[in-house]
């Protein structure tokens, strides 16, 4: 499978079995796992939303307190979930061509994307117990 670095944003060729291996970029030689959501712009998107990884995308603001609340229950799923997924924060005033090309009309809007399609979304902040029944429910299974 492909997975894109958060650091350099190289594609790396990996089997899905060495995930929990703790692998890093055959690039930048840094782990391809952080357990901290990666801020992405519209010019480093394109190449995690291709990857073979689901993206659970964070569609937000700074002004947005609604955002402000639902960060840290984000931030710790990021541990939790990866290297399942990989948990991504699009900053909505940054890069409005992301915000209009998924449509999104409120923040905070959540998205899991899966070789470059929608898979599920989810409007609004929401507790951790109800965001994690959202993951496993849509989350797609690697391979």
């Amino acid at each position: 499978m492909l997975i894109s670095c958060p650091h350099c944003h190289r594609k790396n060729r990996l089997e899905s079995a060495r995930l929990d291996a703790g692998p890093t970029c055959g690039a930048c030689k840094k782990t391809l796992f952080t357990g901290q959501p990666l801020a992405l712009s519209s010019a480093t998107f394109a190449k995690h939303a291709s990857a073979d990884l689901p993206l659970v995308i964070d569609f937000w603001a700074s002004w947005c307190g609604p955002c402000q609340q639902f960060a840290p229950v984000f931030s710790k799923a990021a541990t939790a979930i990866e290297p399942r997924a990989r948990l991504v924060k699009i900053d909505t005033e940054a890069a409005p061509d992301l915000a209009a090309r998924f449509a999104i009309r409120s923040i905070p809007t959540l998205l899991i994307l899966h070789r470059g399609q929608e898979v599920a979304r989810l409007n609004g902040a929401v507790p951790a117990q109800e965001f994690a029944r959202w993951l496993d429910t849509h989350l797609p299974a690697v391979s």
